[in-house]
């Protein structure tokens, strides 16, 4: 009689551990189905339209009612009339793409430096006393600021323009990637040392991994210094031999008293850095939640 009820314990100790560990199970096994397309064209696109549109209307109400003069304010179809020309110029789309281009080489080239380097200042002391404060400050400094000197080391060419991205756009990288690594639990580095991931192997398969939603940040934010950085440069040193990219146009618009073509390339640089935020880091974003089950369907 005793076996059968520790026989019938120990059953019931199994069926209790069984079931907390079917309840563990169902808690991570988060759905982390694909949003479908529409939804994220109501969630994602259509809010941003919505806004545009009520800034459009704004603004033409305020230019119907005459608060000031169209020389500071233009009307919306002298802005239309602005693209419209460009369009069938055909000059519209080299002009962007000028910028565009420009601002993803170096932002890429900003990344092939800014990553190793955000690597070495978090995982060797003596480089995060060295650099570390030197980084915080270059990121703090405004990227206008670089323009004179990156003008008299290089001239007006390509390499004063990628001079200037690179020194806007490393430290925000870097200072990502070393705010990502802080935040690894100590745990993770001990397993993964434990496990033999040391050096550049473990820098690979358990650092990079644990830290790439802080990385991601520096990276849209190194993208960002990037842009404005190309825009800063643009502006300052226009040149014909540079082509006319974004900056330029806007510079030029500012020159010839061309209030429709000022508002024209601002409207520009804004849709341009929203695309990409839109296309290549949201995206990515969404990928690197839904690999953690961070991204669930409410």
């Amino acid at each position: 009689m005793a076996s059968t009820d520790t026989t019938l314990k120990a059953t019931g100790k199994s069926d209790d551990l069984a079931g907390l560990e079917a309840g563990l199970d169902a808690l991570d096994a988060v759905q982390t189905h694909r949003t479908p397309v529409r939804e994220v064209l109501v969630k994602k696109v259509l809010p941003p339209l919505l806004a545009v549109s009520l800034v459009l209307v704004v603004w033409q109400v305020l230019v119907a009612a005459k608060v000031t003069e169209e020389t500071k304010l233009p009307p919306l179809s002298a802005v239309w009339d602005s693209l419209s020309h460009m369009w069938a110029q055909g000059t519209l789309l080299d002009v962007v793409w000028t910028s565009v281009s420009r601002g993803l080489l170096g932002f890429l080239l900003a990344l092939a430096i800014g990553t190793p380097l955000g690597l070495l200042v978090a995982r060797v002391k003596f480089v995060r006393a060295a650099i570390g404060p030197i980084l915080q400050g270059l990121q703090s400094l405004p990227s206008v600021a670089w323009v004179p000197p990156a003008v008299l080391w290089f001239g007006l060419n390509d390499a004063m323009m990628y001079t200037v991205i690179l020194l806007g756009a490393v430290p925000s990288i870097a200072n990502g990637l070393v705010s990502g690594i802080d935040q690894i639990p100590p745990l993770y580095l001990r397993a993964g040392r434990t496990l033999g991931a040391t050096g550049l192997r473990g820098a690979r398969h358990i650092v990079m991994p644990a830290a790439l939603p802080g990385y991601l940040a520096g990276l849209k934010q190194g993208w960002a210094f990037s842009w404005r950085s190309l825009m800063a440069a643009e502006i300052i040193a226009s040149s014909p031999d540079l082509g006319l990219g974004l900056g330029q146009l806007l510079e030029n618009g500012r020159n010839n008293i061309d209030l429709p073509g000022v508002f024209l390339a601002i409207i520009l640089i804004l849709v341009v850095g929203i695309a990409i935020d839109l296309l290549i880091f949201s995206p990515v974003e969404r990928w690197v939640l839904r690999s953690r089950g961070l991204l669930v369907k409410s």
